[in-house]
């Protein structure tokens, strides 16, 4: 699950013009359509890094990988297997919602929240770091950190999933703090609106938080098979990694930025949007 990553390329200096030909297969203009109409997520590999997913939670369905971060306060982190479970709700919550929009992607988990949200900054960075390693095609952050001292770290990560093909979805802090990895421009940064429709995305022409999706009064699965009803921009943000499953389910190539490029046409207040 781990290939070798492609090779950088710093300028255009002894490329021919055929190396550097992109065809350009994008419809004008672009409607939902084309963009994931028809699309179940098939084929797509979602990877929830936060508190563990319940896997036979009935509006989950299967769960393809469960992981978690551990080892010892201040010593050497590491991912390991371990079996599906849930510690305190948050990720159950955040793939019933991916699963309800994309049904057919492949989800895993990377658990690095424990009960009543317990984490640290290296445990989040070790969990982030392992998902992007492993390619999957959409990443969900329902979490952030406010610790400066995580920023650098966080921002190498997330560059790294953008240059390497994974869409990182980040949620924005529910207050308006400076936290991280959503402040970054290579992830997909995600608030809420006020309206309670599943569909409605925005685009924010005022960023640093570029989509605002539905996040509040929010249905939500909930362990033991339950269902609960929440608010905040961790439940907006898988939203806008569901449709990025669709996305990239209808049309595999697409880059970090192809699919951010697509969300912005596809926004309902994006003007010629369909």
């Amino acid at each position: 699950m781990n290939p070798s990553s492609p090779s950088l390329t710093w300028n255009a200096l002894g490329l021919n013009p055929a190396e550097l030909a992109v065809v350009a297969d994008w419809p004008g203009p672009a409607d939902a359509g084309w963009a994931w109409g028809g699309a179940t997520g098939r084929g797509v590999r979602v990877c929830v890094v936060d508190s563990g997913i319940e896997g036979d939670h009935p509006d989950v369905g299967p769960v393809q990988g469960s992981y978690a971060v551990t080892g010892p306060a201040g010593g050497e982190l590491e991912v390991v297997p371990v079996a599906a479970g849930d510690a305190c709700g948050h990720g159950t919550a955040c793939a019933g919602v991916i699963r309800a929009l994309a049904p057919e992607c492949e989800l895993y988990s990377v658990r690095v929240l424990g009960e009543r949200y317990s984490s640290t900054g290296d445990m989040f960075i070790a969990g982030l770091r392992w998902a992007v390693a492993q390619k999957f095609d959409v990443v969900n952050l329902s979490l952030s950190t406010t610790r400066q001292k995580f920023a650098e770290a966080l921002h190498a990560v997330a560059d790294e999933a953008y240059f390497a093909g994974t869409v990182l979805v980040a949620a924005a802090h529910n207050t308006p703090v400076e936290s991280f990895p959503w402040r970054f421009a290579s992830v997909v940064s995600v608030g809420s609106h006020a309206a309670r429709d599943p569909g409605l995305v925005l685009y924010n022409p005022t960023p640093p938080v570029e989509f605002f999706a539905y996040g509040t009064d929010v249905d939500v699965a909930w362990p033991g098979g339950q269902r609960s009803r929440i608010t905040g921009n961790s439940f907006a943000a898988p939203h806008v990694a569901g449709y990025c499953a669709l996305a990239r389910s209808k049309h595999p190539g697409l880059t970090p930025f192809q699919v951010k490029s697509l969300l912005y046409l596809m926004s309902d207040n994006v003007k010629g949007s369909s």
